[in-house]
Formats: C-alpha cells, structure tokens, sequence
C-alpha cells in the first residue's frame, strides 16, 4: 500500500502552519501513514524527509511493512536518536496535543530548548476521514471476515451456552479466518442486559425468551469492521417485536437517507426523530454512528452534536438502537461506503428477526 499521497498533503499542513517538522506519537497514525503494525514506534517528519524509529525486535518486520519512508533501528531512547537524526528542526515542531503525555512533552522541551514546540489537536483526522482504495479494499476483507463469523457463532446460541461462550467464538472465528484481532471486545448481551448498550458478557446462559444484542469487529490489514445484530432465543414478547421492527425501519431510513455532503448531524436527526415519533426518543441515548478506518471509533461523528460532513470515501457506522432498562434492548448496525452515487453497506447479514 502506498502512503506517498498522505505524506505530501501532511507537508502541505505544516507549511500552512509553518510547521518545520512534527513528531507522530499515535500508533494508529504510524499504521495509517506508514504500514508499520508495531507497538512501539515514533515517526518525524519534515519537508524533505520521514523517519521511522522502531526497536531491534521489529527490525525485519518494520523493513517488510514500510516502503515509504526512512526506518531507524535506535538502541537507546526515542530522545537520542531524534537527536542523532537531526530531523527535528530547525525551529517549529508540532506534536500530537491528545496523544503526548505531559512528562514527554516536558523531556522534549528540556532536550529540544532551541525548539518551538507546538501541540496541534486532529492534525490528520481531515485526512483519515478520506479512504483511498487500498484502505476500502481492507475495510472490505475485515467486514466479510465478520460477516463469515456471525455466521459460524449463530447457529451455536442455545439455553446451553452463555454469553462468554460466544464472545469466546467471536474471537476464535475471527482469527481463523484470517483477522488480526478483534476490533474491540464483543458484546454479546442477553435478556435485561441487552438494555446496555456496552454491556461485557457474563458467565450467565442465554435464556429462552431473550432479545441478544451481538455487537462485534475484527482487523484486517491494519482497518476495522464493525456489525451489530439483534436476535432472539425462542418466542418474545410482542413490545419487543414491536420495538426490533421500529429499530429496523429507522436503520434502513438512515441508510436511504444518507447523501454525499449532507451534515452528520442531520442524518443523525433524521432516524433520532424517526424513533421518537413511535414513543422512544429518550430510550436512544447514544449517536447514530461513528466513522471507522484504523480505529473502530474515529471521524466522522454521526450525531447531534456533530460538525462533521459526510464527503466521498468517508466510511462510518449507522446503529440506531432502543433500551429499556431492566427488560432488554435492540441494536442494529452497519458500516457503510460513501460514494458518489449513494451509501455501499459492508454487510449484507439479514435483518429480518432471527428467532433460534
């Protein structure tokens, strides 16, 4: 994958912000502009040169990942060998404001005292909204490896199994077909705890009767899936069937409804009121969605309070969702494509109402 096309409109911002260089801290930033899948690492760029610092245990892995920049191998501390580089310079150094911890800042300060060192808050969020092919290639393969086990773990919810059992398969199926990880930890919540919208899953068997929540994500090449899914153990009440089917339809209304440049916030307020028209606004009490690329959670915001728009190439979740504590919950999610001509869910599991 090549990154040259990020580097040159990263230059370009630090030029506007007359930047002479700046020290990447973020992890998921190195994997966004270099490749690079290491737990340590820092990267320095400016205008003529991108450099790479990693450890001796990922030497071989770091000359396999990295194509588009200088890759060090340092032996002492990430100080020295900035030091030693000379990269930083010759006068501004920005820094990742939310990522750099105050005792880093201030050792930079004290070693780099000729510096102007300036804390920058979402440098790259504006570029990491915007996929490339390569990036909705892998944001593909991770949401087909979900899809793949959604289908496996289904089939395996009985009176029998508790919610840590499925959880557990989640995971397992997921590297079997061909993930890194998971995204973030399963959610599989049942009965009453499906009314969390972020419940952990218990050591507690399904019960007939029940609505469970399965909300779940895998990496892929370095990019995220994420795909939630509501089904129910035998026969449930028919509030809860009524509640799966307003859920569904304002999903689906979000999906039709979604445009190139709309504001986020305003399809937001198209499925927020759509719900609310049924008797349930306050029992929606998260965002519609969020983006998704590197990090499950990333720009652009879907929700009320959102200042973000929805462009070309931007990919991000829609997951309207009803609780009613102490009885249960409904949650149904998709992550889609942004193009030109409309919206490309990733998924294409059913959401018609899974009784097993």
């Amino acid at each position: 994958m090549t990154h040259l096309w990020k580097l040159d409109l990263i230059r370009r911002k630090m030029a506007d912000l007359q930047l002479d260089s700046f020290l990447l801290s973020d992890l998921h930033v190195i994997r966004w502009l270099s490749g690079f899948s290491g737990s340590s690492a820092r990267v320095l760029l400016s205008q003529d040169r991108a450099v790479l610092f990693t450890d001796f245990r990922y030497r071989e892995q770091v000359a396999e990942e990295v194509d588009s920049m200088e890759c060090s191998i340092i032996d002492g501390g990430f100080l020295n060998a900035f030091a030693e580089s000379g990269v930083p310079g010759p006068e501004r150094l920005g820094i990742e404001k939310d990522v750099v911890s105050v005792g880093e800042f201030e050792r930079l300060r004290a070693r780099f005292d000729r510096l102007a060192i300036v804390p920058v808050s979402g440098f790259f969020d504006e570029f990491r909204m915007i996929k490339d092919a390569a990036e909705l290639g892998a944001l593909r393969q991770a949401a087909r490896i979900t899809e793949q086990t959604l289908e496996k773990i289904v089939p395996m919810i009985s009176p029998e199994v508790t919610e840590l059992d499925i959880a557990a398969e989640i995971s397992y199926w997921h590297r079997r077909f061909g993930a890194e990880r998971d995204s973030f930890e399963p959610i599989v919540a049942s009965g009453p705890r499906s009314a969390m919208p972020h419940a952990r899953p218990q050591p507690e068997k399904i019960r007939e009767g029940s609505l469970i929540v399965i909300d779940m994500g895998c990496v892929c090449n370095g990019y995220a899936s994420d795909q939630t899914r509501t089904f129910t153990l035998g026969k449930i009440p028919d509030e809860a069937a009524k509640i799966y089917s307003i859920v569904r339809d304002a999903q689906q209304l979000g999906l039709d409804s979604i445009r190139c440049g709309m504001a986020a916030k305003e399809l937001d307020a198209i499925v927020r009121n759509a719900i609310a028209s049924h008797g349930y606004g306050e029992a929606f009490g998260h965002s519609l969605g969020h983006g998704v690329g590197v990090e499950v959670h990333e720009l652009p915001r879907v929700s009320s309070a959102s200042e973000d728009y929805l462009h070309p190439t931007t990919v991000f979740t829609v997951e309207p969702g009803i609780y009613l504590p102490g009885r249960f919950g409904v949650r149904i999610e998709d992550t889609v494509v942004l193009h030109e001509s409309g919206p490309e869910p990733l998924q294409r599991y059913t959401k018609q109402l899974v009784q097993l």
